[in-house]
């Protein structure tokens, strides 16, 4: 069956094509609550990662994780402390508590002990306790130590920011839906000719959702992001879809009166199938190379995503011609003279200003490409709560009374008590360690294993591997952070050649830096690619993919050269993934406007073709555009995790900077390569 045929046996049995979605969106929308959430971006390391492999060897050898906690409790006396040391390690979740009297003789006066190592421990009437909680009882355990701690406490770490991330996105997101929704809606209906129109977008749209979020469950499990933007980031760039559907339908109907309404879906759908699959490919390709990243977030969000786009182009061509063709009664009851104006004025002012345009395109193409590449960034979840979250706040409070800190588990063999105490000196060294607990810095490499309690030597040795848990005063991210694991890295290798294993948020910082900076150029690359080779085939140009391409490429360089400008910290993952989402995105902008130029230099001159071009094509890509733009800068300001806010303004300003581009630059691009996208010429004298 060709395309003309399957759309006609749609629209003829579109009774059974809306019975077929509506129990599939019914039985989705059930199947959507079995996916779960995953909110630590650890987990997301590739599994062949030096700290993965060292947490799996720990776990597996102790049972236990790295610390991810460290909780400050006021004003309190030692024994105060003693006294929540022992509470806390009661609280179900909570596999182990350090604190001053794991490293020092608590009973001995504190004026008489090392200050250093009672200050990483104990300073201004405060305690800081180093705790580890399980993963699957992450939210609970930090929420029983806050309410433990009371006011007196504050926490931060791994885990807390974790547990902050699984209560807030939830509701945010909802928050975040629901404006967008209601947006959406509201662009719609000064879009659209019809007070039914947006309900049967957004019917169509809510059906593909509802499929995808229930098809999610093949998965198992998705990430925070894509479980907070997938749903929101499918509506924003499916959007258009729909309506260019909606306004082809319209304009056959116009100039075929009479003709029966289904045989004119049947020709709107042949008549924009092409520009449909060409966005809708590029997107899914943009979404898709994703996949290819190391860094598994890549992969979460991109198969998600794909798979969405995928499914809202199965509906356009499916479900929303049999909703249309089944409501068009109502459609028409409900029709209203346009609530925008005509935009041929605006069109005539681009014709004139569209050269010039051009001229500013290229002076900041090259600038906006260079500052976009020397960002700084952010590459793991140390820094994803502003300070002015209880995160922010209590990490604030923390660190000025005990400075930044983390803490690394180094295992090394156990048995050779004599190299484990040449380790622990040097790296007692380092000016940033400032505390190990271990076999030999607790018992002393001269005491035999019997000599210590059980308890205490199974948190320390374990069959044939050994733990040294080591404080140091660093951040989790940077490059003096960075600096300090290669150097512990250095010295475990100087004393156990290929035999020990490092893990701590920071060293797993580490490796996501180390990965997911080695997912950029290729990610990119096969993006780029990938959607030009699609709209070389379906456009049949050569010329005219590379002009596409560079257009989105150059939104892209200068959105991402903003935080440059601006001496803002970029998070790594949020640049890693705009770059593919902006170019799937709104590369459909420059589809629909080059196709419909030239479809209309069948008929007109250039510069007529340009006025007509831009008159047709802004009513739609203004709609899906103010979508994307709206649901990006509604997630950065309503989202309290960092990540997410970025990702979002980065949405809005991409879009943005996409969509005037294609309206101002790109029409000057067309009207100078002409001869070269254009072989059939209108005939003499023809004009608008």
């Amino acid at each position: 069956m060709n395309g003309k045929g399957f759309f006609a046996a749609v629209v003829r049995r579109r009774r059974r094509v809306l019975a077929l979605y509506a129990a599939a969106a019914v039985l989705c929308a059930l199947l959507s609550l079995l996916v779960s959430v995953n909110y630590d971006i650890n987990d997301y390391l590739p599994p062949d990662a030096p700290s993965t492999i060292a947490i799996d060897v720990m776990e597996e050898a102790f049972g236990g994780g790295i610390p991810n906690v460290r909780a400050m409790v006021r004003d309190v006396t030692v024994p105060e402390a003693l006294a929540y040391k022992q509470q806390i390690a009661r609280v179900e979740g909570v596999t182990s508590v350090t604190w001053l009297d794991d490293v020092a003789d608590v009973t001995v006066p504190l004026e008489m002990q090392d200050p250093d190592t009672v200050a990483a421990y104990y300073k201004d009437g405060a305690a800081l306790f180093t705790i580890t909680v399980s993963d699957d009882q992450r939210a609970e355990a930090v929420a029983a130590i806050d309410a433990l701690l009371g006011d007196a406490g504050a926490l931060t770490g791994s885990a807390v920011s974790t547990a902050a991330a699984t209560n807030s996105t939830v509701v945010e997101v909802a928050k975040i839906a629901a404006i967008a929704v209601l947006y959406v809606v509201f662009i719609l209906a000064l879009t659209t000719a019809s007070w039914a129109e947006p309900v049967l977008i957004m019917l169509g749209m809510g059906a593909a959702i509802l499929i995808n979020n229930g098809t999610n469950l093949i998965f198992g499990e998705i990430s925070f992001v894509t479980s907070a933007a997938g749903s929101i980031l499918q509506l924003a760039v499916s959007l258009d879809y729909s309506v260019f559907l909606i306004h082809r339908f319209a304009e056959v109907r116009a100039a075929r009166p009479g003709a029966a309404p289904g045989d004119c879906m049947v020709e709107a759908l042949t008549k924009s199938a092409s520009s449909i699959l060409s966005s809708g490919l590029t997107t899914v390709i943009g979404f898709a190379a994703l996949v290819l990243m190391q860094f598994q977030i890549g992969p979460d969000l991109g198969l998600a995503l794909a798979k969405g786009v995928a499914f809202s182009l199965l509906t356009v061509f499916t479900f929303v011609p049999a909703l249309v063709v089944t409501a068009l009664p109502w459609m028409d009851k409900t029709h209203h003279k346009p609530l925008l104006p005509s935009f041929t004025g605006f069109g005539r002012l681009v014709s004139r200003i569209m050269l010039p345009m051009v001229a500013v395109l290229a002076v900041i193409m090259v600038p906006s490409y260079l500052a976009s590449n020397a960002n700084e960034y952010y590459y793991g979840a140390g820094h994803m709560f502003a300070a002015d979250t209880e995160v922010g706040r209590d990490t604030e409070a923390i660190e000025a009374v005990f400075g930044q800190s983390d803490t690394y588990v180094l295992l090394v063999p156990a048995g050779d008590t004599a190299t484990q105490s040449e380790l622990s000196a040097a790296l007692r060294a380092l000016p940033q360690v400032t505390g190990i607990i271990s076999y030999v810095d607790t018992a002393g490499s001269e005491i035999p294993p019997g000599f210590l309690d059980d308890a205490t030597l199974a948190q320390l040795v374990s069959g044939d591997t050994t733990r040294m848990v080591l404080s140091v005063a660093a951040d989790y991210e940077g490059d003096a952070a960075f600096a300090l694991v290669e150097q512990v890295r250095a010295i475990a290798q100087q004393y156990y050649p290929d035999s020990w294993y490092l893990a701590g948020q920071g060293v797993s910082t580490y490796d996501l830096m180390d990965t997911i900076t080695g997912d950029m150029a290729m990610v990119n690359f096969v993006a780029i690619a990938a959607v030009f080779l699609v709209l070389l085939v379906l456009e049949r140009s050569l010329i005219l993919p590379i002009v596409l391409v560079l257009c989105i490429e150059t939104a892209i360089w200068f959105n991402l050269a903003l935080p440059y400008f601006t001496g803002t910290v970029v998070f790594y993952i949020a640049y890693l993934i705009i770059s593919s989402v902006q170019l799937g995105a709104t590369v459909d902008y420059a589809i629909l406007f080059s196709d419909r130029y030239r479809e209309y230099r069948e008929t007109l001159d250039k510069k007529p073709a340009i006025v007509a071009t831009v008159a047709t094509v802004t009513t739609s890509v203004l709609t899906t555009g103010s979508g994307l733009a709206v649901v990006g800068f509604l997630m950065g300001a309503i989202s309290s995790n960092q990540l997410l806010a970025q990702l979002g303004n980065f949405l809005g300003v991409g879009s943005l900077a996409s969509l005037t581009i294609v309206l101002l630059a790109l029409p000057g691009i067309l009207y100078l390569i002409d001869p070269l996208i254009v072989h059939k010429q209108p005939k003499e004298g023809t004009a608008l």
